[in-house]
């Protein structure tokens, strides 16, 4: 719901709980009012009645309290718009209009020297605490020099004045991404971002803070922002001098140039979203993850499916009868989706060549893929593919006939990070290209899945011949999105899941093109309790695939660990195998039917339900529940246990206190309190264990 005040300067948007009010001075400056608990109209315009600070020497009366601060005049923060032309560089602008289309509230400006024209985007959803706001910058002169963007950030986000606040973020590396970390916000700049052409796997573009660390996985005040770009960005989370905090962030990484606008051109940036909740971390994940599922992810109705996936079965050495053997294993123990990785196109024997070629391989599948997939349906399961478009090896007919087409500097060595180039996507060559291959490949085999990796970071970003060779960072993520949702749109039956060597390209953006992520090249059962914790910060365990394999792991770490314990962890998100079935024993492959038959019971719980963090994996024992409807299910891993030991008793959240419930694996009944002592029938017995319970309201 969106309010506007009685002088036709003042807004607030209201949504399930909280509130967020704005003004606008006599001075034309768009300043922040409120951003918590629910609010009236009446107390806002109180707060915009309320005496000005008194204005300090050396300070700006605007740092940490305008709604989105602009390069120029009496200004010290971080700049969210930094603008130039030949002439001049800052912002003057003068308020133009405001308009209220349903949901969303729209804040005109202009600034006439430059001729640009500035929109600030407000939408709050019905239901929704999530506030989404981006920002449109256009040049609205008739003619004139170009307009050039330094920086345009989405959003500036304004946070109260408390005596301290912890900063909590995602960090992390190739196969160990999505970890938590908390810390005290000193003052000063605290940034993240990549500079790598993708999302990272070093942080996830999301911060949450709570002030003075007081805040719990159920109480407590928590601000969250998240960006929605597949492309280098950054955060900053600014702690001002006065206790006021300020959060920037939008695509690029530094100010170096982000597009240039010729008179009539516009840029529209990427969502940058809040949220506040009044419940702790956990209420604040599941708000997100509502908003996600209502309002981002593409079908998020429709439950994905238990995939099995043949890459650490058979690497590049890949064959007809070998997919067909893998594919009958696969469907007798009850998979749904089985999905051919690398390999299956060009002349792909290794990483060395074939990307770019997206034809199957004659040698390896001599009638092309459509016989494999074919039989795949036939066995009663979809079929899917890996692709990597976005790259290219020297060695491939493409590249050969294409070498212009890469991202690279004249007279600078190309770098081949994985024996491979980046396709230079901004171009739009490239992109009739890609759709051509991929429409093509689509519509002469029946797909119904695809897989779409992205393998390294941008390393030469150079454009020989273009004018103003800097957009290429924003233009290739533009090219990828229009690409995804043209393939959508041609063929709406294909799911698409985003990978990048695991986690590297994980956010909003990417999410509402998509229908889940790789969450981590690491599958290792004991490793991804962490990742699988700090991913579900964020985002929903309807996008988070998660694979059993193989033990001892034989990727990482050659730990062992039992079939159980890796079927528990895996059914924490989107179930998947990707063991090499051809070498699990009989009494393996049955044991890991009555697992896929309980993940498929499970499934709507788990993949729909408001997520609980009941311990997080820090040793000892570690679980979570899902509460969806009438039933409830809860994951325990037990990672270490001393001589002696029990674990210990967990108290379950999210229930009816007023109601019975019966666990269905031990027909006991609880009232809706439920206390789970010391380890009570849930067989967890020593290191390295892990068990399941299910609970229906009675």
């Amino acid at each position: 719901m969106i309010e506007t005040g009685t002088t036709g300067r003042i807004w607030l948007l209201t949504g399930a709980s909280s509130s967020y009010a704005l003004r606008l001075t006599d001075q034309d400056e768009l300043v922040h009012l409120h951003w918590g608990p629910r609010i009236s109209l009446a107390a806002a315009e109180a707060l915009a009645a309320a005496p000005e600070l008194p204005f300090r020497a050396f300070e700006s009366p605007l740092d940490g309290r305008e709604e989105y601060p602009v390069e120029g005049g009496p200004r010290f923060v971080r700049p969210a718009l930094s603008v130039r032309t030949p002439q001049v560089r800052g912002t003057e602008w003068a308020f133009e209009a405001a308009e209220v289309d349903g949901d969303e509230l729209r804040l005109g400006f202009t600034d006439s020297v430059h001729r640009l024209a500035l929109t600030l985007h407000y939408r709050m959803r019905d239901g929704s605490d999530v506030v989404e706001r981006r920002a449109t910058v256009a040049h609205a002169g008739p003619d004139g020099p170009p307009l050039e963007l330094l920086r345009a950030d989405a959003a500036a986000w304004t946070l109260p004045a408390r005596d301290g606040w912890r900063l909590s973020r995602l960090h992390g590396r190739w196969a160990a991404e999505s970890r938590l970390e908390r810390a005290e916000l000193m003052h000063g700049e605290s940034v993240v971002s990549s500079r790598r052409g993708h999302t990272g796997h070093q942080y996830l573009p999301w911060v949450a803070l709570d002030a003075d660390g007081t805040a719990t996985e159920e109480s407590g005040e928590v601000y969250g922002c998240a960006l929605g770009w597949s492309g280098s960005w950054r955060i900053s989370v600014q702690r001002l001098p006065d206790g006021l905090v300020q959060i920037t962030g939008g695509a690029g990484y530094d100010d170096s140039g982000l597009l240039r606008l010729a008179p009539g051109e516009s840029y529209t940036t990427p969502v940058f979203a809040g949220l506040w909740s009044g419940q702790g971390f956990g209420g604040a994940s599941r708000a997100w993850h509502a908003w996600q599922l209502a309002h981002v992810i593409p079908d998020a109705e429709v439950p994905r499916p238990v995939l099995y996936n043949s890459w650490e079965a058979t690497g590049f050495d890949i064959s007809l009868d070998q997919q067909r053997a893998l594919a009958r294993r696969a469907a007798a123990m009850g998979v749904e989706l089985f999905v051919v990785d690398d390999a299956w196109f060009g002349q792909r024997t290794s990483d060395h060549a074939g990307l770019g070629d997206w034809t199957a391989n004659p040698d390896r599948f001599p009638g092309g893929l459509k016989p494999l997939a074919d039989e795949v349906h036939g066995l009663g399961m979809r079929f899917g593919i890996w692709v990597e478009p976005e790259m290219v090896n020297a060695d491939s007919d493409l590249y050969r006939a294409h070498p212009d087409w890469v991202q690279h500097f004249p007279g600078r060595t190309r770098t081949e990070y994985r024996n491979q180039l980046v396709l230079n996507l901004a171009r739009p060559d490239v992109q009739e290209y890609l759709w051509q291959q991929l429409d093509a490949l689509l519509s002469g085999t029946p797909v119904d899945y695809v897989k779409w990796d992205f393998n390294r970071c941008f390393t030469d970003a150079g454009w020989p011949g273009e004018e103003y060779p800097q957009k290429i960072w924003i233009e290739h993520v533009n090219a990828l999105y229009a690409l995804i949702d043209r393939l959508r749109a041609a063929h709406p039956a294909v799911a698409f899941e985003s990978c990048s060597g695991g986690g590297g390209r994980v956010d909003l953006g990417i999410l509402s093109r998509t229908d889940q992520v790789w969450t981590s090249d690491n599958t290792d059962p004991l490793d991804r309790l962490a990742i699988q914790e700090g991913f579900g910060h964020i985002h929903p365990a309807r996008v988070m695939a998660a694979w059993v394999t193989d033990s001892p792991n034989h990727q990482l770490n050659g730990r062992v660990s039992s079939l159980r314990f890796r079927f528990v962890s895996a059914m924490a998100g989107v179930l998947g195998v990707g063991g090499d079935l051809a070498e699990w024993s009989e009494e393996e492959l049955a044991e890991a039917r009555t697992w896929v038959e309980l993940y498929k019971e499970i499934r709507p719980v788990v993949q729909y339900g408001a997520l609980y963090r009941l311990r997080e994996p820090r040793g000892g024992l570690s679980a979570v529940q899902y509460v969806h409807g009438e039933e409830t299910v809860v994951l325990m891993w037990l990672e270490a246990q001393r001589y002696g030991e029990r674990p210990p008793a967990l108290r379950l959240r999210g229930l009816d206190p007023e109601a019975t419930y019966t666990c269905l694996d031990t027909g006991a009944v609880h009232h809706g309190s439920v206390l789970l002592h010391q380890g009570l029938h849930t067989g967890l017995r020593g290191d390295l264990d892990a068990g399941v319970l299910r609970f229906r309201r009675t």
